[in-house]
């Protein structure tokens, strides 16, 4: 294997790692808070492909990604206030349920209004500029995903630590009686994390799909279950610990693929999940859970 072809696999895991982190930050801050997780949340990203798909040919790029942004935000706000808010005193298997019912619900919806066929991705030609260095080709969708990925999150990061609004969700995210009681509106809370996750979602949906040119109703199926691992593995509820799960199923998927064994590219994301678990069952970057007695 030449240096070339390694750096140019390395830059193509790096490349979809940033897509998977970006949906993987949605599953950790909605685990944070509301310790359930968003299974719909793979579909908001396969809708947000749809979204791009239908905007992009009636207005520009420039209109329509903020156009994808505003559609998916407003997708996750009304599933969170449909299907989990009426929950919010229900078992937590209740909640695990009604996610999973969205989630068919997305797929199925998707399969009725746009058929099962896949519809192609529209090549937004600023991303598809192509550089070269030497023998590395690389798109810059390829470069800005790792960049505006680490860019987000540290972003996201600061708000959490260093504002009211992340104050606010940590409060939240311990206990959310005593939080009512100090005086913090937990339901805003709640939606202001779906909103990020939402966002998050339709970014990560523009990055990944770039690159694969096609969107069909079950395209966030498999990505947003390893999203999900990507979450665990790096401890779930933890906004770094999502960043550094996706780069490493998004590297370790490429590897393998470019080794010839993409038959078990997705097996080995699986595997990599249940020897974090066996090792480090709280995840690379997740805390022990300490019980008061």
């Amino acid at each position: 294997m030449s240096l070339s072809y390694f750096v140019q696999q390395l830059l193509n895991g790096l490349s979809l790692g940033g897509a998977y982190a970006l949906i993987a930050i949605g599953y950790t801050m909605v685990y944070g808070i509301l310790r359930m997780i968003n299974f719909a949340h793979g579909d908001e990203f396969m809708m947000a492909g749809y979204f791009m798909i239908y905007s992009i040919a009636v207005m520009p790029w420039f209109l329509s990604i903020p156009v994808v942004i505003l559609l998916t935000i407003l997708m996750s706000v009304l599933i969170e206030r449909a299907a989990y808010k009426p929950l919010r005193s229900a078992p937590r298997m209740s909640v695990m349920i009604s996610a999973i019912g969205v989630s068919y619900l997305l797929e199925n919806l998707a399969n009725y209004l746009f058929t099962a066929m896949p519809q192609s991705y529209p090549q937004i030609q600023i991303l598809k500029k192509v550089y070269s260095f030497g023998d590395v080709s690389v798109s810059r969708v390829t470069l800005l995903a790792p960049i505006l990925t680490i860019l987000l999150a540290w972003g996201l990061i600061t708000i959490v630590n260093h504002t009211k609004l992340g104050m606010a969700m940590r409060a939240c995210s311990k206990d959310q009686d005593t939080a009512r009681i100090m005086g913090i509106r937990v339901d805003n809370i709640i939606t202001t994390t779906f909103i990020i996750g939402g966002a998050l979602a339709a970014i990560g949906s523009i990055l990944y799909f770039t690159d694969r040119n096609t969107v069909q109703p079950y395209s966030g199926s498999l990505p947003g279950l390893k999203c999900f691992v990507a979450a665990v593995i790096g401890g779930i509820g933890s906004i770094p610990g999502a960043v550094v799960g996706g780069f490493v199923v998004g590297i370790c998927q490429i590897i393998i693929t470019a080794a010839g064994y993409s038959v078990f590219s997705d097996a080995f994301t699986f595997v990599l999940l249940i020897i974090i678990l066996i090792c480090k069952p709280t995840g690379l970057f997740g805390e022990k859970a300490v019980e008061k007695v």
